[in-house]
């Protein structure tokens, strides 16, 4: 057992020796904190060198699967184009479904609008025919609003929906010049293709919904435990070797 000291100070040692006590204090309050500091940054460390390689292994699992979804389905819509005798040309998804209505897939490709130099020349024909037809108030009304559908975003491409309506208007009208301006400004169209998407969705059994099945890292909080893909049984893997031929 250690024995007590006792030591006499003047008021002024005293103050010295609390003022000692104090900055002791807050320089190992300062070292604590460095250290819970250090602690937290090899913490980081740790876990990010678990997490990105399980990230980026799962990153490339999805594109591989996304590759061979869209390669399997270049088959289908080839086999499409044979059965129905012509291909879709110009078109950006497409929506299969199964034949028991259970299942539904889409897979597109984002576009970005783009138009080539004739374009110009196509505008200016259709102009010209639209706005011989402002006779009056009422036709330069509808005139101006037909000329809207011609109207360019901040990069000067027009819009490829509005150029659809155009060749509605085309389509029903008699003038070669207004029809031969849309049929250029349609020829034109040179769409720049971004990103390819896939779209899966099974039928609810209980309700008969269509539900998205989630395929982005933040949609699949969405998904239940009832929704999850079943696993694959031993049992169910003897079942199915047996009833191949």
């Amino acid at each position: 057992m250690s024995e007590k000291t006792q030591v006499t100070m003047t008021a002024e040692q005293l103050a010295k020796w609390e003022a000692f006590q104090e900055a002791e204090k807050k320089k190992e309050a300062a070292e604590r904190r460095k250290q819970r500091r250090e602690t937290y940054a090899q913490l980081v460390d740790q876990e990010l060198e678990t997490a990105l390689p399980e990230l980026r292994s799962l990153s490339e699992q999805i594109k591989t699967v996304k590759d061979t979804v869209f390669g399997n389905f270049d088959t289908v819509l080839k086999m499409k184009a044979e059965v129905v005798g012509f291909k879709e040309d110009g078109q950006w998804s497409h929506t299969f479904t199964n034949q028991d209505s259970t299942m539904r897939l889409t897979l597109g490709v984002n576009t970005v609008d783009g138009w080539g130099d004739m374009v110009t020349a196509g505008i200016a024909m259709v102009r010209k025919y639209i706005e011989s037809l402002a006779t009056d108030a009422k036709t330069k009304t509808l005139v101006q609003t037909v000329l809207r559908l011609l109207s360019t975003d901040k990069q000067g491409n027009l819009n490829a929906s509005r150029v659809l309506q155009l060749q509605k208007l085309a389509d029903e009208s008699d003038d070669d010049q207004f029809k031969e301006g849309v049929k250029i400004i349609r020829e034109s169209y040179q769409p720049t293709a971004t990103r390819r998407y896939i779209r899966a969705q099974y039928r609810d059994k209980g309700t008969g919904a269509w539900r998205n099945i989630p395929l982005g890292i933040t949609d699949v909080d969405l998904l239940t435990e009832e929704e999850k893909a079943p696993e694959a049984t031993a049992e169910a893997d003897e079942t199915e070797a047996k009833a191949e031929p």
